[in-house]
């Protein structure tokens, strides 16, 4: 009988020294693709997402439960020679090493790439931050809002009369933590081979930025026509493709981009369309949209979705966060689980099996230093200097 795959990144140890969102997203990712992760937090405040309301029944922030599991927490002060020496003496026993700091504080904690290279030859080391580690901004700060704002996705999102805030931290957690991700195996895939590990440079403003690429083909192709925010086909221009009411004040998704889907659309909720519309002016969209609300408002979203069950025409529910835990579909997915009753969400690639809770801080501080070898007398002496708790 054949035995299971192992997970892709069993034998891949990551240091985690970030904190919030980006970074231990990006390394929730490789966790759940088998990574063993460790958190290195100072011994004051450490990773202070935690802290953020609401907090779940082991009294640690939502937040920080829903992308810390699995991992577990040394508490180092950097700021200490003894702990940056201890962080060097750790080093050989991974792989990657993430950071969120702000361009230059690494080398300025003693602790820059060539530092840790010099440690462990093969270290890839990941840094996240919001303008990436050169440029006139490198060391300016900001926020997802911000990021997204230069990045120009903001500005593309929203009504016509003014962007509005996107809904999700798309700059955060897909503009840093994924592009970290990947970025991160492209290196390791070099490194197995080379045994020379790399800096990966993300920026999460550029990241964010990289989603509009399929725009920017379009504006280039245009001759220079810049897009308009609730004007294009994706974004709000056309009626076959946005969000429509129904009479229960809840919405449904219409994505019938395509002749055969418009068709088929139209046709489940009594209206005689045309493919022509697909193309129409923007005022002949506004006309068509009008009719298409006024019809989906005689029916709840409820019954229109056993109407759409039996048409294939790219409608769905737009779903509120609570109905999301018992849908079907992600239920049939597995895509929800708890640990000792704090709720759970696997990443694409993960399971909702074999998981731990996520770490108080410096929880395991001794069982990692151990790991590597220090001496009881070492620990001790480590945490007498107020490097380590």
């Amino acid at each position: 009988m054949s035995s299971p795959l192992h997970p892709p990144l069993h034998n891949v140890r990551v240091l985690d020294l970030s904190r919030l969102l980006p970074g231990p997203f990006c390394t929730l990712i490789l966790s759940d693709l088998g990574a063993r992760v460790d958190k290195v937090e100072d011994p004051h405040a450490g990773d202070y997402v935690r802290m953020f309301p609401p907090h779940g029944v082991n009294g640690m922030s939502g937040m920080y439960n829903a992308i810390n599991r699995d991992k577990r927490s040394l508490c180092l002060d950097l700021k200490k020679p003894e702990g940056r020496g201890a962080l060097l003496r750790l080093l050989p026993r991974y792989d990657v090493i993430v950071e969120s700091f702000r361009p230059g504080v690494m080398a300025r904690l003693g602790l820059g790439f060539e530092t840790l290279q010099a440690a462990c030859p093969r270290i890839v080391q990941c840094s996240i931050s919001g303008y990436g580690q050169t440029g006139p901004y490198q060391e300016r700060a900001g926020h997802d809002v911000n990021y997204v704002a230069l990045a120009g996705v903001l500005g593309m999102n929203g009504p016509r009369e003014s962007p509005s805030l996107l809904g999700v931290q798309l700059a955060d957690l897909a503009g840093g933590a994924l592009w970290g991700a990947v970025g991160i195996l492209a290196a390791l895939y070099d490194a197995r081979a080379s045994n020379r590990g790399r800096l990966v440079d993300v920026s999460m403003c550029e990241g964010a930025l990289a989603f509009l690429v399929p725009m920017l083909g379009s504006f280039d192709a245009s001759g220079g026509k810049p897009p308009v925010r609730a004007g294009e086909i994706l974004n709000g221009g056309v009626a076959c493709y946005g969000v429509y009411r129904t009479r229960d004040g809840k919405h449904l998704s219409v994505g019938a981009l395509e002749p055969k889907f418009w068709l088929a659309f139209n046709a489940a909720i009594g209206r005689a369309g045309d493919p022509s519309e697909l193309i129409a002016s923007a005022a002949e969209q506004e006309r068509v949209r009008a009719e298409v609300q006024a019809i989906l408002e005689g029916k709840t979203r409820d019954e229109w979705e056993l109407v759409f069950a039996r048409a294939d025409a790219c409608v769905e529910p737009v779903l509120t966060v609570e109905e999301l835990r018992t849908h079907p579909q992600h239920v049939a997915r597995g895509m929800f689980f708890d640990i000792d009753g704090i709720g759970q969400t696997r990443t694409p690639f993960g399971s909702g099996e074999g998981h731990t809770p996520p770490p108080r801080q410096g929880e395991q501080s001794d069982a990692i230093l151990a790991d590597a070898g220090f001496s009881a007398e070492e620990i001790a002496a480590l945490h007498k200097s107020g490097a380590t708790r």
